[in-house]
């Protein structure tokens, strides 16, 4: 049986050993990137007057101050895209939607979920940005008393007024009736932009949308940890252990 086993462990180190280069080094082109967006900039770097929500990326940003401040406007330039589409949304929930709009517009740790699309306003997008759980449910408990008429926000509005309105016959109600959990919330509102992650803030995998600057960007880590799945470098860190497992079951087959 050490044999067998022994036999199988080499083998497998001979197959990773032989892998191409470019899939066992971290790939860094997926490591401070800006998207290439409507209003991103074409590389990340520091914005010291940052506003308000946004000023946690100030020291390496993807957004320029302009951004930061038409994304705390309740219908700005940006996009034309009015919160209040069902009535005044209530000011804890919008500070969620601002805070979305930073992390968007600012983070240069979103490579690892960047594709592309063909899109009139952008060339690509984020898809499963693995956000911390807490971050969701608390963007879902703040949102709960405010109002809404799709589930969807990436499309389907009327925008013959210049900004997006409820289609005809689509009726306001508060937000659990279109998103019954904080699952459906951050990963169906911006066509799964998102997708809510198991893992907690602090825990080094999952993307946070609320941190304190002082503290460093934690979103860094995560990035690299995703970029190192994503380039099988994580793997290439278990040669070790297994080039000891199969030398250790070698000896204990010629010794028996």
């Amino acid at each position: 049986m050490a044999h067998w086993i022994t036999t199988r462990l080499l083998l497998l180190l001979v197959f990773v050993s032989e892998a191409q280069p470019s899939t066992l080094h971290l790939r860094t082109e997926l490591l401070n990137v800006c998207m290439d967006a409507k209003h991103h900039k074409e590389r990340p770097g520091p914005e010291d007057r940052l506003h308000q929500q946004c000023s946690p990326w100030r020291r390496n940003a993807c957004c320029t101050v302009n951004t930061s401040k038409e994304a705390h406007k309740d219908m700005s330039y940006l996009y034309g895209f009015n919160w209040d589409h069902c009535g005044k949304m209530e000011p804890a929930c919008k500070r969620h939607f601002i805070q979305d709009t930073c992390l968007y517009e600012c983070s240069p740790n979103l490579g690892p979920w960047i594709t592309k699309v063909d899109q009139s306003w952008r060339k690509e997008r984020v898809l499963n940005v693995p956000l911390c759980k807490e971050d969701c449910e608390t963007w879902w408990e703040d949102c709960r008393s405010s109002f809404t008429c799709k589930g969807n926000w990436h499309k389907g509005w009327n925008w013959t007024s210049g900004h997006n309105q409820c289609p005809v016959q689509a009726a306001c109600h508060t937000f659990p009736f279109y998103f019954p959990t904080p699952a459906d919330l951050c990963n169906e509102i911006w066509s799964h932009s998102y997708k809510v992650s198991n893992y907690s803030r602090g825990s080094g995998r999952c993307i946070q949308m609320w941190f304190d600057p002082a503290q460093g960007n934690p979103n860094e880590e995560v990035a690299r940890f995703y970029a190192e799945v994503v380039s099988g470098a994580g793997f290439r860190r278990a040669w070790a252990p297994l080039l000891s497992l199969a030398l250790t079951l070698t000896l204990l087959w010629l010794l028996c």
